[in-house]
């Protein structure tokens, strides 16, 4: 697979074991292809990863082959990668990655990592988020364009809680808008938050748009996943590679783009020379932090006026305060049935 080679990444040396080694088989792409990928937008990438928690998504063996979650720092972490320790919903905690260059991200490369999941913290203050991240998932008998569609709404509804959002491709058929913030709320107001603004736009778009939780009731809608914005729940950074048989790479879009864009264009060969010509466009959202008072509002007036209360949290999280039953709603009907039948 080829003798190790060692890559120059702005003054420090990355060694790139069996570069030649086929991680997209249907493309030909190889380690090294993917390593060449992320040097040429090393900057952007960065700049979605500097100083928070990061999650590496590990592909050894390509595409083709098993992949892991890594969470915790892996042993052999070099001394100039620093971690940070972050706490998961079990009460447990963990030393995660935090990069804050591109020679971080090809030594994340090299072992097999394509997809980063960085957390909305940063290293300095890791209870609070400093990102809103909604994530537009189209369902069944939807697509990308469903998702521009909830999307333009979307940002209509965040303009008017004083919220700015940047859009990108997910990498498949959706779209993820983020939101810069001031850190001071917590991972359950920020969740809140999210779910105000989903229920919004479900009111607005309630046949294209869903934030039922239980796929069973979601029909042919785009899906708000609200509860991406549990704690430690992530969602893969700008650039980064996804696992599907071309290669494609979550594409940061200007609003204006969103309409035109092809997902599948944009991948580890063509998203080099688009970041050559136009750079990160989303380089300017370090410079904003937006406050979630309007739609902390919102949600009160939810609860307040229309009786809507929290919503299901993940499976694997822990009974959370004020959360309802956890049961699949065909389930619980089943369940009535049978105790009022007295069986």
């Amino acid at each position: 697979m080829g003798a190790a080679v060692e890559l120059d990444v702005e003054g420090r040396a990355v060694r790139l074991s069996n570069p030649d080694k086929v991680y997209f088989p249907e493309k030909g792409y190889t380690k090294r292809d993917v390593a060449e990928y992320f040097r040429a937008v090393g900057d952007g990438i960065t700049r979605a990863l500097r100083d928070r928690p990061t999650t590496l998504q590990r592909f050894v063996d390509g595409v083709d082959g098993e992949f892991f979650y890594q969470k915790r720092a892996p042993k052999n972490l070099p001394d100039w990668i620093p971690t940070a320790t972050i706490a998961f919903p079990s009460g447990r905690s963990a030393d995660e990655i935090c990069p804050q260059g591109p020679a971080a991200v090809l030594w994340a490369a090299n072992l097999g990592t394509l997809t980063f999941h960085p957390w909305p913290v940063r290293r300095p203050d890791t209870e609070h988020p400093d990102e809103l991240r909604i994530d537009l998932d189209p369902q069944p008998g939807t697509d990308y364009a469903d998702a521009v569609a909830a999307a333009h709404q979307l940002r209509t509804v965040l303009d008017e809680h004083g919220l700015r959002g940047w859009p990108k491709t997910s990498g498949g058929r959706g779209i993820h808008v983020f939101v810069p913030l001031v850190p001071e709320w917590t991972f359950t107001e920020v969740r809140r938050s999210v779910i105000a603004a989903g229920r919004e736009l479900e009111r607005r778009m309630p046949d294209r748009v869903t934030t039922a939780w239980w796929k069973e009731e979601r029909g042919s809608r785009i899906f708000v996943d609200y509860n991406q914005t549990a704690r430690d729940r992530t969602i893969a950074s700008a650039y980064s590679v996804r696992p599907f048989p071309h290669a494609p790479v979550s594409a940061p879009l200007r609003w204006e783009e969103i309409d035109d864009a092809v997902p599948r264009d944009f991948d580890i060969r063509t998203m080099p020379a688009r970041y050559a010509e136009r750079g990160d466009v989303h380089a300017d959202m370090d410079e904003h932090a937006f406050r979630l008072d309007s739609l902390l509002e919102l949600a009160d007036r939810d609860e307040r006026d229309r009786a809507l209360q929290d919503m299901p949290y993940p499976p694997e999280y822990p009974k959370m305060p004020g959360e309802p039953k956890r049961v699949q709603p065909s389930r619980a009907r089943h369940d009535e049935k049978r105790d009022g039948d007295g069986s």
